[in-house]
C-alpha cells in the first residue's frame, strides 16, 4: 500500500476515532449498566455504540472491519484479507465502569504479507490510533512516517494527517532522568510480573512504576515516559496493534514473549501470547 493511500484511510481511522469517543462520553456521565460477556468480561452500552458509531464511518473505505465487539469471522475468510482494520471501540471497559479515565478508542490499519493460512497470524499493524477521550488525546503512527501527540485533538478543525502531524508533537519526547521506569497495569499484575519487576530491580537498581489503565499505556510508553511494559496476562490482537505500531515509530519494540519476534495478528485465535514493548 502506497503511503498516500495508508495517510488517506488513517484520516479515516482519526474521524472514527473521534466519533467513537463522542458515543463514549455521551453514556459516561449516565448510570452505567455492566452486561456480562462468555469471557466473563464486561460489556456496557458505550462498547456497542461506539462499536456502531467507528463501523459507520470505517465502511466507508470498503475495507473490512475485525472489533471486539464485530461478529465473529472464521480464520479462513480474515486470512484472505489483504488490509483490514482491527478495532477495540473501548479499550478498558473496566476503568470506564469505575470511571477513572483512563480508557481509549483503538484502531489499527492492518497489512497481510500472505494469504496462506497460517496458525500464527499473516498480518502486522501500518498505521494505528489510541484515543483517549477524557483528556481529548490522541496518539497515532503510520509506518515509515513516524508516531505523534495531539493534544485537544478532537477540538482542533478537521485536517489531513500531513496537517496534523505539524499541529502535534512527534514521539519520543526528550528524555528526562528519572529512574527505570516499568509501566504496570492497574488490573493485571500476577506472579510472573513481580518476578520480572524483581529482576529489573536487581539489574538496575532503583526501580520507579508508572500505572494507567488500557491502551494508554502504549502512548506514555512511545512519550518515553517509562522504560518497559510487561505484560503476563492475556491480551487480544484487538489490544495491541493500534499501540504497537506507534511504540514501533516512536523506537520500541513489542515482542512476543513465546516467538521472541515481533507480535503477529489475524491468528487463527486472535489471542495474543505473553509480550513486553522495550
Amino acid at each position: 500500500m502506497s503511503e498516500t493511500n495508508a495517510l488517506a484511510l488513517l484520516d479515516a481511522a482519526v474521524r472514527a476515532a473521534f466519533a467513537g469517543g463522542q458515543a463514549i462520553m455521551e453514556v459516561y456521565g449516565t448510570a452505567i449498566e455492566v452486561d456480562v460477556k462468555a469471557d466473563n468480561s464486561p460489556l456496557t452500552r458505550a462498547d456497542r455504540e461506539a462499536h456502531a458509531a467507528i463501523k459507520r464511518i470505517l465502511d466507508g473505505t470498503g475495507l473490512p472491519v475485525m472489533s471486539e465487539e464485530g461478529r465473529t469471522i472464521p480464520a479462513a475468510e480474515r486470512q484472505a484479507w489483504s488490509h483490514y482494520w482491527l478495532v477495540d471501540p473501548l479499550d478498558g471497559t473496566k476503568e470506564f465502569i469505575r470511571r477513572n479515565g483512563e480508557f481509549a478508542v483503538c484502531i489499527a490499519l492492518m497489512q497481510a504479507d500472505t494469504n496462506d493460512p497460517r496458525p500464527q497470524g499473516n498480518a502486522s499493524p501500518i498505521a494505528g490510533v489510541v484515543y483517549g477521550p477524557v483528556d481529548d488525546v490522541l496518539y497515532y503512527a503510520w509506518e515509515g512516517g513516524g508516531a505523534y501527540r495531539q493534544q485537544h485533538a478532537a477540538t482542533q478543525a478537521p485536517v489531513p494527517t500531513y496537517e496534523r502531524a505539524a499541529m502535534s508533537t512527534r514521539l519520543p519526547l526528550a528524555r528526562t532522568d528519572r529512574a527505570y521506569t516499568i509501566l504496570a497495569s492497574r488490573s493485571h499484575r500476577g506472579a510472573e510480573t513481580e518476578a520480572y519487576i524483581a529482576e529489573q530491580r536487581a539489574a538496575h537498581g532503583e526501580v520507579a512504576f508508572a500505572f494507567t489503565g488500557s491502551a494508554l499505556k502504549f502512548g506514555l510508553l512511545a512519550e518515553g515516559a517509562a522504560d518497559v511494559y510487561p505484560r503476563h496476562a492475556p491480551t487480544m490482537e484487538w489490544d495491541t496493534a493500534a499501540g504497537q505500531i506507534i511504540c514501533t515509530e516512536a523506537g520500541r519494540h513489542l515482542i512476543d514473549l513465546t516467538t521472541q519476534a515481533p507480535m503477529r495478528y489475524n491468528k487463527h485465535e486472535p489471542v495474543n501470547n505473553w509480550f513486553i514493548v522495550q
